[in-house]
């Protein structure tokens, strides 16, 4: 059974200013970086063989943090990413118009077709999550990876293993640096393939403040 642990990147300034990031970035912040300190102290004794990031800042330095204390290397993985935003990257929350608020429900609210001008689909993501997930079949037997990436990105492969549609309404809270957990397997009482262990998981970190379904 190869088991798969999945960490969305720490607080960036960005979260903190309820901005909308997507595939653009923001640094990490003072919270950020301890969070990730926090991640690592919880999974360095988990035996980590690979850490596996998205190729944007905020992961690649949460990865970093992480790997460090696992004593492993980061490798950057693009299909990790998160949403493309489109024409809504860098914007407050607070700022858009009720046109443009439209656009971005649509990710959340169950719109089979919703995406944001010049940006994803959900459907488009949860494609290349999976192809991300399903590489790590490839590595190594007795390797256990730990994927970083990114909340919405997180919740469509968790959403889409448990077999719902990409564009689900969103109902999964993934906090910043969460610890969720997917296992590959084969058994008398589960179809072989993807299944979730655990989702969402921050007992390691220090109170966790409650985070926006933007990000």
């Amino acid at each position: 059974m190869l088991q798969v642990y999945l960490v969305r990147h720490g607080e960036t300034v960005w979260n903190a200013e309820r901005r909308i990031q997507g595939q653009s970035d923001s640094p990490l912040t003072e919270k950020g970086e301890q969070q990730a300190h926090q991640v690592g102290e919880r999974v360095k004794h988990l035996g980590i063989t690979h850490v596996i990031a998205s190729d944007l800042g905020r992961t690649q330095r949460t990865a970093e943090i992480i790997a460090d204390a696992c004593g492993c290397t980061v490798t950057l993985e693009p299909r990790l990413r998160e949403l493309n935003m489109g024409v809504l990257e860098k914007r407050p929350l607070d700022g858009l118009t009720e046109e443009e608020e439209r656009w971005r429900s649509t990710l959340v609210d169950g719109t089979e077709n919703g995406r944001i001008p010049q940006g994803e689909s959900m459907a488009e993501m949860a494609a290349r999550m999976h192809a991300a997930l399903n590489a790590c079949l490839a590595l190594p037997a007795g390797s256990r990876p730990l994927l970083v990436s990114h909340g919405m990105a997180l919740g469509v492969l968790i959403s889409t293993i448990l077999g719902l549609p990409a564009h689900a309404e969103r109902r999964l809270r993934l906090r910043n640096c969460s610890i969720s957990r997917v296992d590959h397997q084969r058994s008398a009482w589960l179809a072989e393939g993807w299944v979730v262990e655990t989702a969402g998981d921050v007992s390691h970190l220090d109170a966790p403040a409650l985070d926006e379904l933007q990000r």
